[in-house]
This record gives structure tokens, C-alpha cells and sequence, in this order.
């Protein structure tokens, strides 16, 4: 079974914000998919997180990620070596911010949240900093597969508060971990096996503390099209508030009928103005 990719991304100032310090960026050929959430004021942040993005797409197009990538940092056990591949990933983008930081005065304590999904034959790589998140829709159900390194979700994760204590806490926006901020991070680094059917959503903070996970399956499950989607999920957290700006991006896995990779062989580079690659 050959799998393809569907994708389409969103990003949103929001309703309050004067600028917006969320990125998001993907290069379906390699199936490296990034949102970023930017942090430090003056634009700062809009710097960061376009920093993060650009670092770990550049990583995966430079070089073969399969077999020829650097490994940068901490390695991973347990996963297969792309995971390791998107930690180095991760972890590069983390030093090129913290050197941008120390070199510029004007954007000295600069950060950023990352949430990445590497997808490649029939499983998923994820990598994340920060509260960002990734979600699984399949078979009419929704999964966070990210765990936010925030203080409130920590809080939460040692029994000091309850998750409804979390949701109108005060302090949600405090993040305990985040690129940029040390020389060093450690991402968490996940992998999980893809089905036909698969719909994952990575988003930053301003849209999943407004909009329920019971919410999003909705909207997701009846629009028409991705794109669709990711206008009204971005809706409706402006509806709640939009106090923080707003990105997603849905990524649908879908079965290749076979007939079309027997095309691509004879006639590479069709049908590219299609946002679905094969993987």
C-alpha cells in the first residue's frame, strides 16, 4: 500500500494582537510539515519562529534524510533514525535562535514553540517544544499527541491543579521549555504508524485554548476540503477571543491507487499544481 498527503495551513493575527508571531512551513517531497508559535516581543518573535521553520525545512532539503543528515545534539532510543533525524532538526533550530539572540541585542531572550511531523512510507515522526500541539482524527475520534511543556500542564501532570483549573489559569502562557531560550533542549520525539484516513492537525496555542477538541472533529469532519477547515477552525477561536494569534495545518493521509504510481513513473512531475504528494 502506497500512501499520499493532502495537506493545507493557516496562520491568523487574531483579533487582538498587532502582529503575528506564529509560522508555519512544509515541503511535501520530503513530508516535513513545521508550526511554529514566536516569543519576545518588538517582532522578536515573528523572527524566532520564522528561524525554526526555515532551519528545520532547510535540514531535511540540503541532504538525503534517510541516510546522509548530521546528527545534531541528543540522539533518541526507541525511534526509528528519521525520528532522530527531526530531533537534529529541532535541536538546530533551537542553536540558530539562541545565536541569533546573543548577536543582536534587539532580540535578546527570543523564542519559540515548535510542533514538526515528519511522514515517510507508513508511520509518522513527531517533535515538539513548547505548548504547541500535534492531534490524531481517526475513525471519528481526536488524540493530543503532544504533551505541553507549559507550567500549568505541569502542574496538572503532578496532580497540584485539575485540567479545569488548567484551562482559566492565569499562567497558561508560562512555557518551561522552548527553543531558543538555553543552548541546549530536548524534544520529545514520538512515532506512530499511519493509516489511511489519518487527519493530523498541528496548532499553535491561540486555537486550541479556545476551541474544544470536540469542537475541532467537528469542523474537520464536515468541511468540504482542508483548506475549508482551517478557515473555520480559525474561526472559531476568533469567536472565543482571538486574544493570541492563530495558526494550523491538517494533514490528510490518504491510499495512492496504484495506477498513479505506475504514472509517476513514466511522467514525473505531473499533476504537481495538486497539494497531494506520495510518501
Amino acid at each position: 500500500m502506497t500512501l499520499a498527503l493532502q495537506v493545507a495551513g493557516k496562520t491568523d493575527v487574531g483579533c487582538v494582537r498587532a502582529n503575528n508571531e506564529d509560522n508555519l512551513g512544509y515541503d511535501a517531497r520530503y513530508g516535513i510539515f513545521v508550526v511554529c508559535d514566536g516569543m519576545g516581543g518588538q517582532a522578536a518573535g515573528e523572527v524566532a519562529s520564522k528561524l525554526a521553520v526555515d532551519t528545520i525545512l532547510s535540514y531535511f532539503q540540503q541532504s538525503d534524510h534517510d541516510v546522509h543528515n548530521p546528527t545534531v545534539g541528543k540522539t533518541f532510543e526507541g525511534v526509528a533514525e528519521r525520528g532522530n533525524a527531526l530531533g537534529s532538526a529541532i535541536q538546530l533550530a533551537n542553536q540558530a535562535i539562541h545565536q541569533a539572540s546573543s548577536n543582536h541585542p534587539a532580540q535578546a531572550g527570543m523564542g519559540s514553540t515548535v510542533v514538526a511531523v515528519l511522514v515517510g512510507k507508513n508511520f509518522f515522526s513527531i517533535g515538539h517544544v513548547g505548548d504547541s500541539r500535534v492531534y490524531l482524527l481517526r475513525n471519528g475520534s481526536i488524540q493530543q499527541l503532544t504533551q505541553d511543556h507549559s507550567l500549568v500542564m505541569e502542574q496538572v501532570r503532578r496532580g497540584l491543579i485539575t485540567m479545569e483549573e488548567a484551562r482559566t489559569s492565569e499562567r497558561q502562557n508560562i512555557i518551561i521549555r522552548a527553543l531558543g531560550s538555553e543552548e541546549t533542549v530536548e524534544p520529545d520525539i514520538d512515532e506512530m504508524m499511519a493509516m489511511p484516513g489519518d487527519v493530523l492537525l498541528l496548532a499553535s496555542d491561540g486555537l486550541t485554548r479556545h476551541v474544544s477538541e470536540d469542537r475541532i472533529l467537528e469542523i474537520v469532519g464536515t468541511a468540504h476540503s482542508l483548506d475549508r477547515a482551517c478557515e473555520e477552525l480559525i474561526q472559531a477561536a476568533k469567536n472565543e477571543g482571538g486574544d493570541d494569534n492563530i495558526t494550523c495545518m491538517l494533514l490528510r493521509i490518504v491510499e495512492q491507487p496504484w495506477y498513479k504510481n505506475l504514472f509517476a513513473r513514466f511522467f514525473p512531475g505531473r499533476g504537481s499544481q495538486k497539494r497531494q504528494n506520495s510518501i
